[in-house]
């Protein structure tokens, strides 16, 4: 196999592994029934005219799997932290505590695990969509490394390749859902 053909495979493997780890980030994200800081990730506070992740100025425990604690370093965005994570539309109800925002969890309802689920299910659509995509350009890198002069066999080969790393990394997304569907309809 010459370098280039097998430089085509790296690169559709490694964007796919990229995609990958990509979606199991998104699933972290939807909460499944214990409190995690990730739940969090996403929301932005304004500080000082600038859009701030909340992770960069605060500090988010998660004492129990029913509570989130957010202690941020600057004691006066309190009130902007709570308001942004009311505004993110997350399901809480931070209850401020002077120094701290108290966040409790509340137990899933069958409705809004459904939900999480089809959430979940459309991000994994996503990704799939994405690995489907790398495959296309890797078959055109591929059509032109032929017209290159590369050996039809080596192409032929290489088509091969990348339709089964194609196949073997929707099968892991497959997994990935099933396991983030479980976990969220787990009460």
């Amino acid at each position: 196999m010459s370098e280039l053909i097998q430089l085509c495979l790296d690169e559709a493997r490694e964007n796919m592994e990229l995609t990958l780890h990509h979606l199991e980030k998104e699933f972290q994200k939807i909460r499944a029934g214990k409190a995690t800081p990730q739940m969090l990730e996403g929301v932005c506070i304004d500080y000082y005219g600038t859009l701030t992740p909340i992770e960069q100025l605060s500090n988010i425990t998660t004492p129990d799997p029913r509570q989130i604690i957010v202690q941020p370093w600057d004691k006066s965005i309190l009130n902007a932290i709570e308001k942004a994570i009311l505004s993110a539309n997350l399901g809480f109800n931070p209850k401020n505590e002077g120094e701290v925002l108290r966040i409790i969890v509340p137990p899933l309802t069958e409705e809004r695990r459904k939900e999480l689920a089809k959430s979940a299910h459309t991000k994994a659509e996503h990704a799939k969509v994405a690995i489907r995509n790398i495959r296309r350009n890797a078959n055109e890198t591929a059509k032109k490394l032929e017209k290159d002069g590369e050996p039809k066999d080596e192409i032929k080969k290489l088509e091969t390749n990348i339709q089964d790393l194609t196949d073997s990394y929707i099968s892991k997304i497959d997994k990935l859902i099933e396991a983030k569907e479980k976990d969220i309809m787990t009460v």
